[in-house]
């Protein structure tokens, strides 16, 4: 059997399809879509956030934007999703970082909206919610916040460290967290007991 009519993905036809999907201003129904899987495109994004497509970083923003708004989580597989195609990639971490935060309020009554880099602006809460993995060996933190339908951002160190600065402590069950209120939860980050003494 060949697969003689089977055209092989591409970044600027998936890029074209996109644009062609993407009319008005919000971001287009992706989980709406339902078109053939076309399997894998070499397309990655690191840790830190960056694009690459066969290798290379992909530089231009405006296109790196367009493909963020046709990411979709399938299961634990990343596709990009247009009406009439969807390629799997490979996300190294969280495929988006949580560049800075703004903070509205104080207390229970505080919010904190977060904006990534790929200029998408979240609000945690309790559908956004904030959560801290820590490494097995080094015991490093490693903050994320949810974007979008099961899309979390890594949130970078400068922004997690002011997050720090203005955590609190709180009960949870039978045990005090330290953690950070927003949209009306607590997101405990790591147990009060835990923390070095001052």
């Amino acid at each position: 059997m060949t697969a003689q009519n089977t055209v092989k993905p591409d970044a600027e036809g998936i890029a074209a399809s996109a644009r062609a999907a993407s009319k008005g201003r919000g971001l287009p129904p992706v989980h709406k879509w339902n078109p053939p899987d076309m399997g894998e495109i070499d397309m990655r994004i690191a840790r830190d956030g960056t694009w690459f497509h066969e290798g290379t970083p992909i530089n231009r923003p405006e296109l790196v934007r367009l493909f963020s708004t046709i990411l979709r989580k399938d299961g634990d597989r990343y596709v990009l999703v247009t009406p009439v195609e969807k390629v799997g990639i490979t996300v190294e971490d969280a495929p988006f970082v949580a560049v800075d935060f703004e903070m509205e309020g104080a207390g229970e009554g505080q919010l904190l909206r977060f904006l990534t880099n790929v200029s998408d602006a979240t609000e945690a809460g309790p559908d956004k919610p904030i959560r801290v993995e820590r490494d097995d060996e080094t015991g490093e933190p490693a903050p994320y916040v949810m974007v979008r339908d099961g899309l979390e951002a890594l949130i970078d160190r400068k922004s997690f460290y002011r997050l720090v600065e203005i955590g609190v402590h709180h009960e949870v069950g039978d045990e005090r967290w330290f953690g950070l209120w927003s949209g009306g939860a607590f997101f405990p980050l790591i147990p009060s007991d835990d923390l070095p003494s001052a």
